[in-house]
C-alpha cells in the first residue's frame, strides 16, 4: 500500500478510550483548519465500530460546528440510538477539549431486494487517462509537528506523528472543471473530477465507506460558488456548514470514480451543492449534498463564521 493510503488509514484507526468513546489522530495543518472530510470519515469509523450486525451505511447527516484545531486529537463519542432488525442508527459527537466541533447522525441498513433505478453518469467527459493530473493541495495529507511537552503520552503521540510525517497524496485526481454554460448561463456541472485512491485497498466495505466519506467533502465548498460568479470578488471566505451522503450501492474507493457536483442555489452568503459519485462502469454509488458559507470578507474578518 502507498505511503499516502497508509497514513490515511492511520487517521481512521481510532484509539478506544472507553465503551463507545474513541480518539482520532489529527495531523497538523498550519495555517488552516482540520479538513472536514477527515473529521466526517473518522466519525463514520467511530459509528461503524459500534455496529455489530451486517448493516452497511446508507446515509449520514452532519453539521460542522466549529473549525477543528490542527494537531489536536479529536474525541468521538457514539450514542447507540437504535439497533433494529433492518436499520441501525448512531449519533457521534466530535470534540476537542471542551468544545464540540462536529456532530453526525448515521443510519445503517441490511441488504434487501428492491426496485433498481439510477441516474446515469455523465457520458460527455474524457477518460481519466486523457485528463492531466492536477491534484490540489487538499488532495494531500499534511505534515505533523513534533510535541513540545514531555512524558509517555507525548512520546506516544510524537511516535504516531513521526509515522505520519510528510506531505503525501493518497489520491489520483483528474480535474475537468465546470461544464460549459447553456444559453441561460446555467452550468450543468460546477465541478467534474475523476478520483481514486492511489493504491489498492483491502476488501473491507467499512474502510471503503470511510474513505468515500472523506472524498465526499473534497472540493465541495469551492463548488458552492457558481462558475459564473468569478467577477464577484476575489477575497471570499468558504466553510462547510452541513453535509449529507447517501450510500446507494457498493463502489470501491481504489477504482476510478466520477465525482460530479453542481450548484443548486447561492444566496444570503450560503451556497447549496448537490452531487453524485459513479464508478467508471457507471454504477451510482452515492449522492452528496452540502451547504457552505460563501462570504465576501475584508482582510480583518478572514477566518470568522
Amino acid at each position: 500500500m502507498s505511503e499516502g493510503l497508509d497514513r490515511l488509514q492511520e487517521l481512521l484507526d481510532l484509539e478506544v478510550l472507553a465503551d463507545d468513546v474513541f480518539l482520532g489522530a489529527n495531523a497538523g495543518q498550519r495555517p488552516g483548519r482540520v479538513f472536514g472530510g477527515q473529521v466526517a470519515a473518522q466519525a463514520m469509523r467511530a459509528a461503524l465500530n459500534t455496529v455489530e450486525v451486517d448493516h452497511r451505511p446508507h446515509s449520514m447527516h452532519a453539521y460542522f460546528l466549529r473549525p477543528g484545531q490542527p494537531g489536536v486529537p479529536i474525541r468521538f463519542e457514539v450514542d447507540r440510538i437504535r439497533d433494529g432488525r433492518s436499520f441501525t442508527t448512531r449519533t457521534v459527537i466530535a470534540s476537542q477539549g471542551e468544545e464540540v466541533i462536529f456532530n453526525l447522525s448515521a443510519s445503517f441498513h441490511k441488504e434487501e431486494e428492491g426496485i433498481e433505478y439510477q441516474l446515469p453518469r455523465l457520458s460527455d467527459v474524457p477518460e481519466p487517462e486523457d485528463v492531466a493530473d492536477r491534484t490540489e493541495m487538499w488532495g494531500r495529507l499534511p505534515t505533523v509537528d513534533d510535541d513540545e511537552d514531555d512524558g509517555p503520552a507525548a512520546a506516544e503521540r510524537a511516535g504516531m506523528r513521526a509515522r505520519m510525517r510528510g506531505f503525501v497524496r493518497p489520491f489520483h485526481m483528474r480535474e475537468m472543471g465546470p461544464s460549459e454554460p447553456d444559453e441561460r448561463g446555467v452550468h450543468r456541472s460546477s465541478r467534474r473530477v475523476w478520483i481514486k485512491a492511489d493504491d489498492e485497498l483491502p476488501d473491507d466495505p467499512k474502510l471503503h465507506a470511510c474513505i468515500l466519506t472523506y472524498i465526499s467533502d473534497m472540493g465541495v465548498v469551492s463548488s458552492a460558488r457558481p462558475p459564473s460568479s468569478a467577477g464577484f470578488g476575489e477575497r471570499m471566505m468558504g466553510a462547510s456548514l452541513d453535509h449529507a451522503v447517501w450510500f446507494h450501492r457498493p463502489i470501491r474507493a481504489d477504482q476510478w470514480l466520477l465525482f460530479d457536483l453542481h450548484t443548486v442555489s447561492s444566496s444570503n452568503a450560503r451556497g447549496l451543492v448537490q452531487g453524485t459519485m459513479h464508478s467508471y462502469e457507471g454504477v451510482l454509488g452515492l449522492s452528496v449534498a452540502q451547504e457552505a458559507l460563501i462570504r465576501p470578507v475584508s482582510p480583518e474578518r478572514m477566518g470568522g463564521r
